[in-house]
């Protein structure tokens, strides 16, 4: 079945349990990274930052109106984020080539040495957590969550579409 196929068929008993389950574990698994988020953020590390940085880093140097794009944000939140990333010599701003009148934000190496330093404290801390999984289940799990958000970002446009509808309540008010 094609995909547009899958997204269009009607849903079993099954897939709307498999869907609850989902949603609870990835509720869960939602607060405790931002209490990870909110500790890191206390000790001088801010989510926000990392996100821009592993972006700019994927990317390479983008205009702002990319990189919010990229990051589903909003260009004015984008703005002030790269405001102070620029300040904290983390992020710089390059003339365009094609366009002398814009610029291209792209991560400096002191950008990338914290970035780097991020993601290798996060690796040793995960690795610790799910060193006495079975190497078969821990590389079954990651080739499974890996898939899922691969799946999840090419579903991504259709998720906030489908999620952003206003919730009504029961009198029908919004």
């Amino acid at each position: 079945m094609a995909a547009s196929e899958v997204e269009t068929a009607p849903l079993s008993d099954r897939d709307l349990d498999n869907g609850q389950r989902l949603a609870s574990v990835l509720f869960a698994f939602g607060k405790q990274q931002a209490t990870v988020s909110a500790r890191m953020s206390k000790a001088g590390v801010d989510r926000s930052a990392i996100i821009v940085l592993k972006t700019l880093v994927m990317l390479g140097p983008v205009r702002s109106s990319v990189l919010a794009g990229a990051i589903h944000s909003d260009p004015s939140t984008v703005s002030r984020q790269v405001a102070t990333l620029v300040k904290d010599g983390l992020v710089e701003r390059r003339a365009d080539p094609e366009d002398g009148r814009a610029s291209l934000l792209a991560a400096t190496n002191e950008g990338l040495a914290l970035l780097e330093a991020n993601r290798a404290r996060f690796a040793v801390s995960l690795a610790r957590m799910v060193r006495h999984w079975e190497p078969a289940d821990l590389d079954q799990f990651i080739e499974l969550f890996e898939r899922f958000l691969s799946d999840h970002n090419d579903y991504l446009p259709t998720l906030i579409s489908e999620c952003a509808q206003p919730v009504r309540s029961e009198g029908g008010n919004q």
